[in-house]
């Protein structure tokens, strides 16, 4: 019984027997609290239960929860692949109770299934509580039979889950490996051995703390437990890390197969960090997380590379990362069945991420290496040249600190953060949350008062309905009069509340004496459609009924726009891959938007086939067929689900279209929104435009029926119009144009040689002076009227035949303008930085600085009628 998945199956059936509800992990993602970055403990998603603001399923759950550490008050990041103990994801074994059992029943089950079902030795078990706890300490001495020597009192004894939340005093259980491992027990000054183990957390919570420190008392006392997953394993496992447990043995010898390279010496703590980074980054892609410059993409970006930067310690020469994936679903597809459907997207992700950085790797870790040459060892990093690893190669700090903690170095985090000023809040100090937090216990309140918004708009598009609640300023009110903006819920509706990337529904509302317009309908608590009404004549009382009407065309338009997502969403798998995933949309009543994960441009023929595709789909003008099923059967039958999407206990299945090949539906999707009787109804599909919003992300935005078919007139108006102006068939329009093309790159290169002419003295111009010495060195020095920056290039370049020791520093004037070019050459390279130079004279003309190489830079100032104060700036920098 001591492999991990025996481990987990053991737990979940014991509280099951218990009467304990069962509740799969929920996304990593949290689904109700914008304050945090991941979910990094189980009782994360039952927050809502703890403070009452929801209802709980049942009064005891069970569940293993996915968790990520890596950043916040609960980072691991630093410690991982260094210890035995600390990983960036983990699975957190956990019981609750709501309100049910407290103290004595969470110690009584904990005590049981520790020493009874698992089979520890009650022996080589201890408790830590907190030092007032005497209702804890006495259940211990009762049920454990614990004498006071392994009750040992703490202050560290009190746990929450960040700043806010529900929090309270606990209780940890550890376990003694024996006296032949060094380590003391909790609390002694030899804590921090491999002795003892912390293996199970249970927390009494009381409390729900804000953000300005204080706390109130939650509803009713609760009990939160949780036992690291792998941390128990390795215990009955009988080994010390949780890297010599199965599962990490098996992603390890698939490392080392990968690389060559064994796992021993330092190269094992280089396998250690490429296995649970593997984990963590394969997890977060799975649940919708895309590497990224913000936010928790950023943070993922940081694992991603954390990782591959130690495969290129172990030698790895081609990207490793992605080739692991297949070992991982394999050890953990068949617990969460959603990793083994992310499988094409998370390699494909982890490749492009790791061939971008592999780019920059190598010139800055040899950066890296000149900077703590000259440091020394036991030195500090620069906090400027940590910067500019950040900056120009993509290494995220902590990247840096690791790489100069294996040389005894530290970073001057000093010199780093005034640099880093220059540059927006990057990860976990800039996430502020989405701005949700204040009103969502207002919602959560309501919809436990009221329950959920009985939404009837999937078949009809006008009801008359009840007024339940008006809401003004965030605060319940009784009535709105002419004029007032307000928020209002009804028993039913046929508006659909902005969700799932469909833009919320607009339309009327009438009632005796009066009328308004629906601005906007938003979802809140999941299934309250909040209706924003500007009132336009008459005063709305809550209990009114009223008659709820939709804008008409726009639902029907919307409606098309959203099937046709769906649509594209399968053309763009079928033609550029597996791989492709949504990553995010809005539909509305005049186009579409389509994120998707794609490592590169869409070629004219790839776009070409899926235009195709979507329309011959539409052309079969088949019925829409939907059906209601639970989301794991609807998975199994083939139904597509979007990565890291929480989904009720019932979901909406929408089937669009047949095969164009072989047998069976062309689109089978889970999706709450509204959509086409028939895919005829979406009458024409044209992409508009495709392009690049993040890494390996792309975004489509296309338009359908009425609207595509306007944009197409409008593109074959101006072909028409072009023909005319030619005088040349439509057919030859293309060729006409590109024959002017070529002739104006000709012009432009004639005008350019005859600038360079002239500024190099020839071709009758005025000639001009040549180099002169200046603190003991060559300069030729010049300003040049009409020449841009892009001219100033190869001009210098053919200055440098004329001065091959010495300084070749041009200003360009143009358009109002200033343009710097500074070359170095010979021997000169030894005294002198060309971006210094270029630099000085930028600065002199009202600029901000140069960029480029030592030998070689350019530079550009808003100023051009300060080029003299720009050259002479620049010579008073050569003497020095």
């Amino acid at each position: 019984m001591s492999s991990l998945n025996q481990i987990r199956s053991t737990f979940i059936d014991f509280f099951k027997d218990r009467d304990h509800l069962m509740i799969p992990s929920a996304p990593l993602v949290p689904q109700n609290d914008p304050t945090l970055m991941f979910v990094n403990a189980g009782m994360v998603p039952f927050k809502n239960y703890f403070t009452g603001a929801e209802t709980p399923p049942a009064p005891r759950a069970v569940s293993v929860q996915k968790c990520v550490r890596a950043g916040g008050k609960h980072n691991d990041l630093d410690n991982v692949g260094y210890t035995g103990r600390h990983q960036t994801f983990f699975e957190m074994l956990g019981n609750f109770s709501f309100g049910d059992y407290f103290k004595e029943g969470a110690i009584e089950l904990a005590w049981e299934l520790m020493t009874k079902d698992i089979g520890l030795d009650p022996a080589r078990l201890m408790v830590t509580i907190a030092p007032d706890d005497e209702d804890a300490a006495a259940l211990w001495r009762k049920i454990a039979g614990l004498p006071d020597s392994k009750i040992v009192r703490l202050d560290e004894n009190f746990w929450s889950m960040g700043d806010t939340g529900p929090c309270g005093t606990n209780t940890e259980i550890f376990y003694d490996h024996g006296d032949h491992v060094q380590g003391g027990p909790p609390g002694s000054p030899d804590e921090d051995g491999d002795r003892f183990v912390e293996i199970w957390n249970l927390v009494f919570m009381r409390w729900e703390q804000f953000a300005d420190g204080s706390r109130k008392d939650l509803p009713k006392p609760q009990i939160d437990t949780g036992m690291g997953l792998e941390r128990i394993t390795t215990v009955l496992q009988g080994v010390h890390s949780n890297y010599d447990t199965d599962l990490f043995r098996t992603l390890i010898a698939a490392s080392e197969a990968a690389t060559g390279v064994a796992s021993r010496d330092e190269a094992k703590f280089s396998h250690q960090v490429i296995v649970d980074h593997l984990r963590s980054t394969s997890f977060l892609i799975a649940d919708g997380v895309s590497p990224s410059n913000e936010g928790r993409g950023y943070v993922l970006r940081r694992i991603m590379r954390r990782a591959m930067r130690h495969a290129h310690m172990l030698g790895a020469a081609e990207p490793l990362m992605h080739r692991l994936v297949p070992s991982l679903v394999s050890e953990m597809g068949e617990a969460y069945p959603e990793l083994r459907r992310a499988e094409p997207v998370i390699a494909e992700t982890l490749r492009q991420e790791e061939e971008r950085f592999r780019r920059t790797l190598g010139r800055g870790m040899s950066l890296l290496e000149e900077a703590t040459a000259q440091v020394g060892p036991g030195g500090v990093l620069p906090g400027e040249t940590a910067f500019k690893l950040y900056d120009t190669y993509g290494f995220p700090l902590d990247l840096t600190q690791d790489a100069v903690r294996a040389l005894g170095m530290s970073v001057d985090l000093a010199g780093f953060d005034t640099a880093m000023k220059r540059q927006k809040d990057q990860a976990r100090d800039a996430w502020t949350g989405s701005g949700q937090a204040a009103a969502a216990g207002e919602w959560f309140a309501l919809r436990e008062r009221l329950g959920p918004t009985d939404f009837i708009g999937h078949d009809q598009g006008e009801t008359t309905a009840e007024l339940l609640v008006l809401m003004g300023e965030g605060v319940e009110v009784a009535k709105a009069v002419t004029g007032q903006t307000v928020q209002a819920l009804f028993d039913r509706t046929p508006f659909y509340g902005e969700s799932g990337g469909q833009a919320g529904d607009t339309g009327e509302v009438e009632w005796d004496g009066g009328h308004g317009r629906v601005i906007d309908t938003q979802k809140q608590a999941g299934d309250l459609h909040v209706h924003v009404i500007e009132i336009e004549a008459g005063e709305l009382v809550a209990g009114a009924r009223v008659r709820l009407a939709l804008d008409a065309e726009r639902r029907t338009t919307t409606r098309a726009n959203h099937s046709a997502t769906h649509l594209l969403h399968t053309a763009l798998r079928n033609v550029l891959g597996p791989h492709v995933s949504q990553k995010g949309q809005m539909v509305d009543g005049e186009r579409i938007r389509f994120d998707f994960s794609h490592g590169q441009p869409l070629t004219l023929e790839e776009i070409d086939r899926i235009e195709a595709e979507v329309n011959a789909v539409i052309r079969q003008n088949l019925p829409a067929e939907t059906k209601n099923m639970a989301p794991e059967a609807a998975i199994e039958a083939g139904a597509m689900a979007l990565f890291g999407e929480k989904y009720g206990d019932v979901v909406r299945v929408l089937t669009l279209g047949r095969a164009l090949e072989g047998d069976g539906p062309y689109s089978v999707e889970l999706c709450g929104g509204t959509h086409v009787a028939r895919t005829g109804d979406i009458a024409l599909f044209k992409i508009v435009s495709e392009g690049g919003v993040a890494a390996g992300v792309r975004r489509i935005e296309a338009l359908t029926g009425e609207a595509a078919r306007r944009w197409l007139l409008d593109q074959a108006l101006v072909s028409r119009q072009l023909a005319e102006q030619f005088k040349t068939p439509v057919s030859e329009v293309l060729t006409r144009v590109e024959a002017l093309e070529a002739q104006r790159r000709k012009l432009e290169k004639d005008l350019a040689d005859a600038k360079r002419q002239l500024a190099m003295g020839g071709g009758g111009g005025v000639a001009q002076a040549g180099p002169e010495e200046i603190g003991g060195v060559l300069v030729l020095a010049r300003i040049m009227d009409g020449v841009g920056g892009k001219d100033l290039r190869p001009i210098a370049e053919e200055f440098k035949k004329q001065v091959p020791d010495g300084i070749i520093a041009l200003v360009g004037v143009a358009e109002g303008k200033a343009a710097v070019t500074v070359a170095v050459t010979g021997q000169a390279k030894d005294r002198f930085n060309a971006a210094d130079l270029a630099k000085a004279a930028v600065i002199a003309m009202g600029g901000q600085g140069a960029g480029g190489r030592p030998d070689f830079a350019q530079g550009g100032a808003p100023d051009g009628a300060r080029a003299d104060e720009g050259l002479a700036a620049l010579k008073a920098a050569i003497v020095g």
